[in-house]
């Protein structure tokens, strides 16, 4: 424990020399010139009470009141374009200044001595530089809602703070040196400061400093971000994962069987690292060295949002991490996309937060951390236990229960010792007696198509076949098609003879909404077996995603046409 207060606090130092410090400096600086000789020691003090309490007492208060993972965030931005405006506007600045002189009068023990006044103004500081120290803040001192509280953590954080202060103390008494030079002009650099502030807020809002944080240690030398890189990428994990992927045919592996058992879960092998993810949502940037230290279990879940296999299992995914976190799950998604507007991180977010997910997704456009644990399949899940090793996996959907039962036995060997019962998940499941299968429209992918072999390029299919084979789709009207997609183009046409209770179709339509005509068997699809897409026999389409069209009783042997406006973009086909 001694030594991790040690490291805490140089670490701290380093945060307070790193980037995550520049939102938090000019307000330092600004407020350091001032006043009396002890108001930068009032400062650090106060940033370090409150920079502890921000990272300890606040994450339970914000889990307890179920309130958003980053309010931290969003808080530490609006009071820096705060201070930021304050600064700029000097009547502003004098107002609050003034507001703030009657409140310190009491708080000064002498005249001129400037601690009190230096403390509130620290203290408000550390409200902000909490959600600034970014992955140093989360490798040291990153304070889970999901555990207990103890004195050791307050320590931890206290002795974090303190670095972070210790640096900042000297970095104001040399700034107050060069600030009396610039006296003269004191004005005009307070409001310099104040611009500098409101720029920093606004490329926080735009997440621009995660991205260049993310950036940065994507750049560093592999041994100094990750020590552990080369031990958590050798083969051991990728051979074991193969061998367990050879009997995914049943979508479940060697380490379900065991866990449905009650018997120990094999080890597969080392955890990789989390490699080459970009945008983090509901959480600062994790890795799987930071879990480990915490003794954390790690459920690593791969999928992508238009991923009607992977939707469907979300709301089970959700409720371990609901019922699970506080005994020491910790659960990540990392969205690999299919498509490439599935990289748009407008798109995952407002996929996050439509699916109701409150655990760390990542972005993994670059399929770095896929490539890393050899993954083949959306879904795919991945269980980590506290020592970094691989114990249980399973592709697909379904088994549920197996996945669960894995989750309590790794929580069971880590410590924890009351589960209390297993979860119950409102899900969609595939209907039994489906046989259409999945199909692409763009060139490289596509099958099954009565048009013959669909080419890339621009083409008149002229009209659809009057009569479709079973599970055979068919182009009609104009259509320009790429690898990956097909845009409509006049009288834009697409008929389907499926076997199915569902039928999915990953749309999107650049610029603005258009509009989708949707018959089942020649008519206008009733609202009683429309999709949740479609109202009065149309479907507004916009953003890209998965669009359900029909959503019928039972299975069944149907006749699907769809008619375009001109400028939508298809994808893919799903059933269900």
């Amino acid at each position: 424990m001694a030594l991790l207060v040690v490291f805490a606090f140089v670490a701290g130092a380093g945060t307070a020399l790193s980037p995550c410090v520049l939102p938090v400096l000019p307000i330092a600086l600004s407020a350091g010139a001032a006043g009396g000789r002890r108001r930068p020691l009032g400062i650090v003090t106060g940033l370090a009470l409150s920079f502890t309490f921000a990272t300890v007492a606040l994450v339970y208060v914000i889990d307890a009141l179920g309130l958003p993972d980053d309010l931290l965030r969003t808080v530490a931005i609006v009071v820096l374009i705060g201070f930021g405006v304050a600064l700029v506007v000097p009547p502003v600045a004098a107002r609050i200044e003034a507001w703030l002189s009657r409140l310190t009068r009491r708080a000064e023990p002498r005249a001129g001595d400037g601690f009190g006044s230096g403390l509130i103004v620290g203290a408000s500081l550390g409200f902000v530089y909490a959600p600034c120290a970014g992955p140093i803040l989360a490798g040291v001192i990153t304070v889970s809602a999901s555990q207990s509280f103890t004195a050791g953590r307050l320590t931890t954080a206290l002795a974090y703070g303190l670095g972070s202060a210790t640096a900042l103390y000297a970095l104001l008494l040399a700034g107050r040196r060069v600030t009396r030079r610039l006296s003269a002009r004191s004005g005009r650099f307070q409001q310099a400061l104040g611009t500098v502030m409101v720029v920093l807020a606004v490329l926080m809002l735009l997440d621009l400093d995660t991205r260049f944080e993310t950036a940065i240690a994507k750049d560093l030398p592999s041994f100094l971000v990750n020590p552990t890189k080369d031990i958590e990428s050798g083969g051991d994990v990728k051979r074991q994962l193969s061998q367990l992927r050879g009997r995914a045919a049943q979508a479940r592996g060697g380490g379900g069987r065991q866990a449905a058992a009650g018997s120990p879960l094999p080890v597969l092998g080392r955890a990789p690292a989390l490699a080459g993810l970009g945008r983090w949502f509901n959480a600062r940037p994790l890795t799987l060295a930071e879990l480990r230290a915490q003794h954390r279990v790690v459920l690593i879940d791969f999928w992508t949002y238009t991923c009607i296999n992977c939707i469907r299992t979300l709301p089970h995914v959700t409720a371990w991490d609901a019922r699970y976190r506080r005994d020491g799950l910790t659960v990540i998604g990392v969205h690999t996309p299919e498509f490439p507007f599935e990289k748009d991180s407008s798109n995952v977010a407002a996929a996050v937060r439509q699916n109701g997910i409150h655990y760390p997704v990542a972005q993994d456009n670059d399929y770095g951390t896929w490539n890393a644990f050899g993954n083949q399949y959306w879904p795919a899940k991945y269980l980590i236990d506290v020592r970094g090793r691989v114990r249980y996996a399973h592709f697909g959907e379904g088994d549920y229960g197996v996945t669960e039962k894995a989750i309590r036995s790794l929580l069971a060997e880590a410590g924890a010792t009351r589960l209390g019962a297993t979860t119950r998940a409102r899900a969609q499941v595939p209907a039994p007696g489906v046989t259409t299968p999945e199909t692409y429209l763009g060139a490289a992918r596509a099958q099954g198509f009565a048009n013959g072999e669909i080419r890339a390029g621009a083409r008149d299919y002229g009209r659809a076949p009057a009569r479709l084979r079973p599970d055979e789709f068919a182009y009609g009207g104009r259509w320009t098609v790429s690898d990956e997609s097909a845009r409509a183009g006049p009288r834009a046409r697409l008929a389907v003879r499926f076997r199915a209770r569902r039928v999915f179709l990953v749309l999107g339509s650049p610029g603005r909404a258009r509009s989708l005509r949707v018959r089942l068997d020649g008519r206008a699809v009733p609202a009683r077996l429309a999709g949740a897409d479609v109202r009065g026999g149309r479907a507004r389409i916009g953003a890209q995603r998965l669009y359900r069209l029909v959503d019928l009783p039972r299975v069944g042997r149907h006749r699907l046409t769809l008619e375009f406006e001109r400028g939508i973009d298809g994808y893919a086909f799903t059933f269900g």
